[in-house]
């Protein structure tokens, strides 16, 4: 059920990104964002972890200390990663993954916040 729930919260995520930056993009009906979330689910898991450790180490380990600004940078990596994997997902330039992966970041701690 946890896995559902975080699936569509991606999706919505993606659907108000879609809706409020410019130059982020999804297109098709429900079902890309149903696809794109399961995308961005599976690079997150695979490499999301692997990018925060290179960045932390890289950094000398400012990357640690702020693991929340690292998130977001990895967050929009990984989002860009996607861009280059699925013809459904448009996103011209980094800012506007920042920003994507900030609104996914606000979405889902209003599920986490509303799930308590």
């Amino acid at each position: 059920m946890g896995l559902l729930i975080s699936w569509l919260t991606v999706a919505a995520g993606l659907w108000i990104a879609d809706k409020l930056i410019p130059d982020f993009e999804v297109t098709g009906d429900w079902k890309s964002y149903a696809i794109v979330s399961a995308i961005l689910g599976l690079l997150q898991f695979f490499l999301g972890w692997l990018l925060f450790l290179v960045l932390g180490v890289v950094s000398l380990g400012l990357g640690f200390l702020f693991a929340f600004v690292t998130r977001l940078i990895v967050s929009a990596i990984v989002l860009r990663i996607a861009d280059a994997l699925s013809s459904r997902l448009t996103i011209r330039g980094f800012v506007p993954a920042v920003l994507g992966a900030v609104v996914l970041a606000v979405t889902g701690g209003v599920v986490d916040l509303l799930r308590r």
